[in-house]
């Protein structure tokens, strides 16, 4: 029996940012950017979008200097950054394929922000602002690591578990029959609301702990048989990554020929 499947992408990244995939990918379903913060089309039209409150972005933004950590903003089609030598600069630039705005200050571009990002190379100094950030903008923001690197700070309803249903609605899919990959802690919220959570073999164990119940014909795909995760998931396993990942994730598939659709989280 052949599953027909389609594929959707929800990523940390800016929709521009996600141009090279959507042509070689054969793309045709909305491309969620920004942890969901927008949706638009794969000519990149917005369809929706959600942008943090100004005051909130301006918290953010003080939290993330003031511990140490570099401050990107995400505005319109711009990525604005105060420092050029910054670390990851280079390495964003080489992901999303297109320069950075440089700016002496964010000023009224924070009234537009659709994600700002605390940067730093001290992983557990941003895993300690991340826990700083959920308390201080509990209820106002969705605080949340997308790479050890990277933390994505945007609107409560910008983030990946809700970009799911989303596109689940828009779809007209129900999320029970929607398979999720993901590798970040910014991936967790979308394996909670699908029937299948994928976390690959380069996801930290926060992450893989994150997968439901594993059955016994999955364990060679990852966690032992019985492994348990916290969230409403219906199913989950962690692909070990390498040869064979792939052909193994669609045979998973294909013997529960319930999924529909598959959502990949591209960071």
């Amino acid at each position: 029996m052949i599953v027909p499947l389609t594929l959707a992408i929800i990523s940390a990244r800016p929709p521009r940012g996600l141009t090279m995939l959507i042509e070689p990918l054969a793309i045709e379903t909305p491309v969620m950017g920004f942890n969901g913060g927008m949706m638009a089309t794969p000519a990149l039209m917005p369809i929706e979008q959600h942008l943090i409150d100004p005051m909130v972005a301006r918290r953010a933004v003080e939290l993330i200097t003031a511990r140490g950590a570099q401050p990107w903003v995400f505005s319109g089609q711009e990525w604005l950054v105060l420092d050029p030598k910054g670390p990851y600069v280079d390495h964003e630039e080489y992901t999303v394929q297109f320069p950075p705005t440089i700016v002496a200050e964010f000023g009224r571009r924070l009234d537009t922000a659709a994600k700002i990002v605390g940067v730093s190379a001290d992983f557990e100094l941003l895993a300690e602002i991340e826990r700083e950030g959920r308390t201080l903008l509990a209820g106002v923001a969705s605080v949340a690591r997308s790479q050890l690197y990277y933390l994505d700070v945007t609107h409560p309803l910008a983030n990946k578990g809700h970009a799911l249903l989303s596109l689940a609605k828009h779809l007209a899919v129900p999320p029970e029959e929607i398979a999720t990959i993901g590798d970040g802690s910014n991936d967790v919220a979308m394996f909670a609301q699908s029937g299948l959570g994928v976390a690959m073999g380069n996801a930290s164990d926060e992450v893989k702990a994150q997968d439901a119940d594993l059955e016994p014909s999955r364990d060679r795909l990852g966690n032992p048989a019985g492994s348990r995760g916290a969230g409403p998931a219906r199913g989950g396993l962690a692909a070990r990554g390498g040869a064979g990942t792939g052909g193994s994730l669609c045979d998973c598939l294909v013997r529960r020929r319930d999924a529909a659709a598959l959502v990949r989280g591209p960071g």
